[in-house]
């Protein structure tokens, strides 16, 4: 038996699905607690960056949105984004000889 989805569920779901390039890996988890309901969103790897958006305003966004539809429905709305396994690289290490470099021309 398939679960009912709630009005924000399928709010976040057009949304997420018309941003994305990989709109079959899209899945969204929701859990009801005391403190409201958490929205959990999981995309491809790939399509992250199109959910975040450039300085995270696209998610801000979408948060906003979903935040809103849960005022309508007297309930505090959370989404967390889950990052997708190996999501984000570590730092590159920098080279001593990057960091020294032109520093010979100050010959204190």
């Amino acid at each position: 038996m398939a679960e009912k989805k709630t009005l924000d569920q399928e709010l976040l779901e057009y949304i997420v699905k018309a941003l994305v390039d990989h709109p079959d890996d899209v899945e969204i988890g929701r859990k009801v607690d005391e403190m409201g309901v958490l929205l959990t969103l999981k995309v491809n790897p790939e399509d992250m960056g199109q959910i975040i958006g450039r300085a995270g305003t696209t998610a801000r966004a979408i948060r906003n949105l979903v935040r809103i539809v849960g005022l309508k429905n007297h309930a505090r709305v959370n989404l967390k984004i889950e990052e997708p396994e190996g999501g984000r690289l570590p730092p590159k290490p920098r080279s001593v000889a990057a960091e020294t470099e032109g520093l010979e021309d100050l010959r204190i």
